[in-house]
């Protein structure tokens, strides 16, 4: 079973960064992707990437502010978030899967492989 292991959450202020690794174990999936849930809201997309191709999606609402890449090199999926904001507040988790699809963004098809997440919370 692959394990998928996240790190890089924290605390920042309303304008800051953070950088968030999701490192894969033993190998990655075909597709890797980030996933939010805050406090009393549903999981919510946020990034993918195309672990042979390269290709990435988003969300609509990133606008630009994060970007998704990856290190084959060390089984690592990264997003760098800039221009955080308080509504990015929430726990982060890394996710895997054979397709990058709209069943993928949706959540559907993953389990169990998501990692136990780590968190994010932006100040005002």
């Amino acid at each position: 079973q692959v394990q998928l292991v996240e790190s890089g959450g924290g605390s920042v202020q309303a304008g800051g960064s953070l950088r968030l690794s999701c490192v894969a174990s033993p190998y990655m999936f075909n597709c890797m992707g980030w996933f939010r849930q805050a406090p009393g809201k549903e999981r919510e997309y946020v990034a993918a990437i195309s672990t042979r191709g390269g290709s990435t999606w988003y969300a609509d609402w990133v606008r630009g502010r994060f970007t998704i890449s990856q290190d084959s090199a060390k089984n690592t999926v990264y997003l760098q978030m800039n221009t955080l904001k308080p509504e990015d507040t929430a726990m982060y988790y890394c996710a895997g899967g054979p397709r990058c699809s709209s069943r993928f963004f949706a959540g559907e098809g993953i389990s169990p492989n998501w990692g136990q997440g780590t968190q994010v919370a932006v100040s005002s």
